[in-house]
């Protein structure tokens, strides 16, 4: 099979012309090809009076070596766009696998051992996610927060309500596994190639459901509100979990995939001795514009074309006190949303609906924290550094889960009103005008002063005065690494518990997240064999 890039096209040409250009650049007949299907589609928007449509397309050919032996610099062979099973090992599995976490990296790695025979016990803290649903609207309604039910915790993990993004720079051919497997439980077909492919929470909501349908038709089990509370350890290996703080399970193999949320557990984890280490993360606030003005930065005279949709970005800069700023998770047509899990602590995200139809487009605006900024060498420093600021985010807001609010203009010029203009913001339950300093460390505070103005010249009007910076976001990833061996994927210092996703800090994202649980599940299919 051949991969053919850079097959370019104009915005207003029909999709229909991909095949010619490809024949033509390869100096074929269309009937000398006998599969072809698109890998990629992205847009070339650099020079806005002409935005091109640019294609990667998959093919078999008749006389491979021919096409090969012109050495085009577009041209690679591969060995296949799909992904296959692998052989399954030989001893005998006496539990079925207990998985913790119903979010992406839980769910794949119970997907594939449902769909191998593993028939395996999927436990998730949070309910489904029709009760779920529920509960975050009342929360974003009234303030009312439930612990376990919320926008971190329940069927689908955080990547739920999101803007459902799938993209990842990992070359790893799982990825099209997960992307198939979201295809064939709802996902829209497009996914599959679109360059910046995304579904929206609304669309995730059923796919995920579906998903879940799926493991339990296979003989899996799946149990809401159901939250791991212990890990029995003898002779240094997993021999049964304890949930609900009553209920014992035996166990032979333990996916952790806890998200980078479930600070009760790492604490659990913490006082069990199993290996983890600090890490670094991001921190700062989410940013909103009118998507008008995001679309006809980046898309000129082509900002309403029917082909192009919502304009998004993905901006950086280095600054002066030796920090990253960087946008984060953006989300064209969406809004800010209230994320906390914990009480008297405060967190937003970003979440879009698959028609990315609102009037503003956010992102979390973040600089980089290091874990030499963290106020001790325990290694859940963390964790606190993240509740502390949460926690003065939360008073700052009027202690109500109001967000602290700021507009960008009196944020850079304090001399300037801290009113709303015509950046509406969309956190509900809603927002307290004050100076996000307040609640930020100085050096974050600074980094995006300075990041601002530089962003700016990249995409004009980021600074403008009526955006809006709504505080605060620290949840961009986990401040904790639950170590594993990198060719068993077990814990360093306990046998049969395997650290997964985000949470363990091996996955950055739907995606990754999916892979990795993926993997987790590979593990176990390589050395046992199933129930079947």
């Amino acid at each position: 099979m051949l991969r053919v890039a850079n097959i370019k096209i104009d915005i207003d040409d029909s999709i229909d012309l991909v095949k010619k250009k490809l024949c033509k650049n390869l100096k074929i007949n269309e009937s000398d090809i006998k599969n072809f299907s698109i890998y990629k589609e992205s847009v070339d928007a650099r020079k806005k009076d002409k935005i091109s449509l640019v294609y990667t397309v998959d093919i078999e050919v008749k006389n491979e070596k021919r096409i090969l032996y012109y050495k085009n610099k577009d041209v690679k062979q591969i060995q296949t766009n799909e992904y296959h099973d692998i052989d399954m090992g030989e001893e005998k599995l006496v539990n079925q696998p207990i998985i913790v976490g119903a979010g992406p990296a839980g769910l794949f790695a119970s997907l594939l051992l449902a769909q191998r025979g593993y028939n395996p016990i999927l436990i998730e803290r949070g309910a489904d996610v029709d009760q779920r649903t529920q509960d975050i609207e009342t929360f974003w309604k009234t303030g009312t927060l439930k612990d376990e039910s919320n926008v971190q915790f329940g069927e689908g993990g955080a990547g739920t309500f999101s803007d459902g993004k799938l993209t990842t720079r990992m070359k790893d051919i799982r990825c099209r596994k997960v992307l198939k497997e979201f295809v064939n439980f709802g996902a829209p077909e497009d996914i599959l190639y679109s360059h910046k492919p995304h579904v929206g929470t609304d669309i995730l909501k059923n796919v995920v459901k579906n998903i879940r349908k799926e493991i339990i038709r296979l003989g899996g089990q799946v149990r809401f509100n159901c939250k791991l509370t212990n890990i029995l350890i003898e002779d240094e290996q997993v021999k049964a979990i304890e949930v609900n703080n009553h209920e014992i399970i035996e166990c032979q193999h333990l996916i952790l995939a806890i998200g980078h949320s479930s600070r009760d557990t790492f604490r659990m984890l913490k006082k069990n001795s199993v290996h983890m280490e600090q890490k670094s993360f991001a921190m700062g606030v989410r940013i909103e514009h009118l998507q008008s003005l995001i679309n006809n930065s980046q898309y000129g005279k082509f900002s309403s074309h029917d082909k192009l949709g919502p304009a998004d970005y993905r901006l950086t800069t280095q600054v002066s006190n030796d920090r990253s700023v960087y946008s984060f998770c953006m989300c064209p047509g969406g809004m800010v949303i209230a994320s906390a899990s914990s009480k008297g602590q405060l967190v937003t995200n970003g979440m879009s609906e698959h028609a990315r139809n609102q009037d503003n487009a956010n992102s979390g605006l973040l600089v980089n924290i290091r874990t030499e900024d963290f106020e001790s060498e325990d290694v859940l420093a963390g964790v606190y550094f993240q509740e502390k600021y949460e926690k003065i985010a939360f008073e700052l807001g009027g202690s109500n889960y109001y967000a602290p609010c700021q507009s960008v203009g009196n944020f850079l010029d304090s001399e300037k009103e801290n009113i709303i203009g015509k950046v509406k913001p969309s956190y509900k339950p809603g927002v307290k005008m004050v100076d996000l300093r307040e609640c930020l460390p100085k050096f974050v505070a600074d980094a995006l002063s300075e990041g601002l103005i530089n962003l700016d010249k990249k995409l004009h009007g980021f600074a403008d005065d009526d955006a809006i910076m709504t505080g605060i976001e620290t949840r961009s990833s986990s401040p904790v690494r639950i170590n594993r061996d990198m060719k068993t994927l077990n814990s360093l210092n306990i046998k049969n518990l395997i650290p997964c996703g985000e949470g363990a800090g091996y996955a950055g994202g739907i995606v990754t997240a999916g892979v990795d649980g993926i993997k987790c599940a590979e593990y176990i299919i390589s050395n046992f064999r199933s129930f079947k």
